[in-house]
């Protein structure tokens, strides 16, 4: 049996014959289940995702209806194939007869094949996996709730994977046949700086400096425009590369003619400009760029190193005077960068104004290869147990994980030296994003990473000891930090006793916020606690411990990665 998701939906039987997979909730369920492959989704997720706030009067019962009929229509397999695994379901599908996983491992070999200087090898898995691509992927599901932030993941990777076939091609010599197809991907993705670079390269190797460089201008004054940022770090150094006419920038024939005994030339600028991610704080008020910025500065210093991009967007529907506010922000942003430059972390800064802040926070996460986004929510949000459209916008289309402060007014504004790192723990995919953010912030800072489970947990037929356990042995497996199991009865107050002493707590939020918000405990927490208190959602991409060369789903968790 095989199925399709990149592209129109379709599954077959072993003869290649379309199955018969009944109405639109039915198919939605087995999609679901696909984007999910080999890992449990919960009936209370499959409920929400799929139902939303409209959800049956019987859930568990109108979900196992709906599980026994997707069985049937899945032939003599669907016993096997769909199994019921507490708290919910799983489909145990083969790597092999899935388009996506497909897709994904040879993006992975491309990936690594690139990394190791093998760009033969490296343009064939990529094609090959670029091959499965038989159009959009879900359309039928373009307007469900549970599929839109996984077609808006599934685009990324395709283009990922486009830039990675196109920087093999640079490496066989191809820059010539290269130019069109760039210029094309660039009309489409303008604000993508990677294909901009490889543009810039193509065209100086193919003798036209004078366009590469006009490239570089057309992409600076695109960036102000739009972002109101300059271009990054690596296409600044690849113009001043081209200017000097830096022998390292030729082709790889080229390089080989001219000495095959000669020092070996600087790594690949546009290698480096994607192998350089970044972390994107985004304060909503002025006050709370110092605490984000206790998050991000370790975060950034530690290894694999980020850059600090620092945004403040202005609300100009909100704002009665814009443009001195404007005036302010900038000023205040570029001086902390010049602190954080003096300090050894790359950073850039830019404030704008905007009618949609959400919407313009998503883009420039999108476009700066952002691997985590820090913002806050005012704490007037915060007992009202409401989230701004803004984070809505954030939650349901951001690339990247994302952490929310859940502001009180008066917090510490630095992480207290060797204090805990805690993480209430529950095993849901959120949870694993919130402990894998927990795991890369107290290796960045030495401190002991504190999981807190559930006593209630046994009533739900798990562990909650043997799920401490689990994510403890992957966290040691992953970055080697030591963590500290602490199990307490559910309940706000139980999580202050287990938060004592604690540098930060994270937090992370399920789907339930599409109907509470924030929650009574998360608020409860966040006015009871000293310490920082952050909401985590996986965002669609790899976490900031990722591998460059794996950078796809089935890879870029904790939970996945030890599961």
């Amino acid at each position: 049996m095989r199925f399709g998701i990149l592209g129109p939906f379709e599954a077959l039987d072993d003869a290649g014959s379309q199955l018969a997979l009944g109405g639109a909730k039915q198919r939605a369920l087995l999609a679901l289940l696909l984007l999910n492959a080999r890992e449990v989704v919960s009936t209370d997720r499959i409920v929400d995702e799929i139902w939303g706030a409209n959800g049956p009067s019987r859930p568990a019962h109108t979900v196992q209806v709906y599980v026994s009929n997707l069985r049937k229509a899945l032939g003599k397999g669907g016993r096997s194939l769909l199994v019921t695994r507490a708290p919910g379901y799983v489909l145990e599908v083969s790597a092999d007869s899935l388009d996506l996983a497909r897709f994904e491992q040879a993006l992975n070999d491309g990936r690594a094949a690139l990394i190791d200087g093998r760009a033969q090898e490296a343009a064939a898995r990529l094609r090959e996996g670029l091959d499965e691509w038989r159009g959009a992927p879900l359309a039928e599901f373009a307007y469900e709730a549970f599929a839109q932030a996984a077609i808006a993941r599934l685009e990324e990777l395709r283009l990922v994977a486009l830039e990675e076939r196109i920087e093999a091609d640079l490496a066989l010599g191809r820059h010539a046949e290269l130019v069109s197809e760039l210029r094309e991907l660039i009309g489409v993705h303008s604000l993508r700086e990677r294909p901009r670079g490889q543009l810039m390269l193509a065209l100086y190797r193919a003798g036209r400096q004078a366009e590469a460089l006009q490239v570089f201008h057309e992409t600076r004054t695109t960036l102000l425009e739009h972002l109101g940022i300059d271009p990054n770090p690596a296409l600044q150094s690849l113009e001043h590369r081209i200017l000097n006419h830096d022998p390292g920038l030729a082709s790889p024939a080229a390089q080989a003619e001219t000495s095959a005994v000669e020092t070996p030339s600087d790594p690949h600028p546009v290698e480096a400009a994607d192998g350089r991610r970044s972390i994107l704080c985004a304060p909503s008020q002025p006050a709370t760029l110092d605490v984000l910025l206790a998050f991000a500065e370790p975060l950034a210093a530690a290894a694999p190193p980020h850059d600090l991009v620092l945004a403040r967007l202005i609300d100009a529907v909100e704002i009665g005077e814009p443009a001195d506010e404007l005036s302010e922000a900038t000023s205040a942003l570029n001086a902390t960068r010049g602190q954080l430059e003096g300090c050894g972390i790359s950073a850039r800064a830019a404030a704008f104004t905007t009618l949609d802040v959400g919407d313009d926070l998503v883009r420039l996460a999108s476009e700066q290869d952002v691997d985590l986004l820090l913002t806050d929510v005012r704490a007037e949000d915060v007992a009202a147990l409401t989230l701004p459209p803004r984070i809505h916008a954030l939650f349901e289309r951001a690339p990247c994980d994302v952490v929310v402060l859940l502001d009180e007014g008066e917090r510490q504004a630095a992480l207290a030296e060797g204090a805990p790192v805690l993480v209430p723990f529950g095993a849901s995919e959120h949870d694993w994003a919130a402990l894998e953010l927990g795991a890369w912030l107290a290796a960045a800072t030495g401190a002991v990473l504190r999981l807190m489970g559930s006593l209630e947990e046994a009533s739900a037929g798990r562990d909650a000891s043997r799920l401490l356990a689990h994510a403890a042995l992957a966290v040691q497996g992953l970055v080697g930090v030591a963590t500290e199991p602490v199990l307490a009865p559910a309940g706000s107050g139980a999580l202050v006793d287990a938060a004592e002493g604690a540098g930060v707590v994270l937090l992370g939020l399920g789907e339930s916020w599409r109907q509470h918000g924030i929650g009574p405990l998360r608020r409860d927490a966040a006015a009871g606690l000293d310490a920082p208190v952050a909401l985590v959602r996986r965002g669609l991409r790899p976490g900031g411990l990722t591998a460059p060369e794996n950078l796809t789903r089935y890879a870029w968790s904790l939970g996945a990665s030890s599961g």
